[in-house]
């Protein structure tokens, strides 16, 4: 299974709901344990990022917070907030689609992928592509 495309999928439901379209997909021995896209405005919450509420369903769906050999594939590369939540979590990868120059944390702080041993990987680039497009539609569309 293409779990980046599961995550996409998830994205295009915030985008159709007015949010900024980004989704994420938490994975445990190749099968799918939650998944969600992002609530901010819909929720009128600051913390109702993808990556946020795909770890609060994985921990209620596994009955813990430790999410050790989980893997989390997002569209766009985690805020300072969700990498704190991934490393608190103890997921152990994380694949992302597209960059995020503006708040983008997990790729460019160095720490995380030392002193936490989290696996970073950026997706290949058809699905860097679909996220860039989805996320820079919306925005266009929000400046109307």
């Amino acid at each position: 299974m293409n779990f980046m495309n599961v995550a996409l999928k998830q994205a295009i439901k915030a985008y159709k709901k007015q949010d900024v379209p980004v989704g994420a997909v938490i994975v445990k021995d190749n099968k799918i344990i939650s998944k969600a896209y992002n609530k901010k405005e819909l929720k009128k919450n600051s913390i109702k990022h993808a990556e946020i509420i795909a770890i609060e369903k994985a921990c209620k769906k596994l009955k813990t917070w430790h999410l050790d050999n989980c893997i989390l594939y997002v569209t766009l590369e985690p805020c300072m907030m969700c990498t704190g939540a991934i490393i608190q979590s103890r997921i152990q990868k994380v694949v992302y689609a597209t960059e995020n120059p503006n708040h983008g944390f997990l790729q460019s702080n160095y720490d995380v992928k030392k002193i936490y041993n989290i696996q970073i990987e950026k997706n290949n680039e058809i699905y860097s592509k679909k996220s860039s497009e989805l996320l820079k539609l919306f925005f266009r569309e929000q400046r109307k």
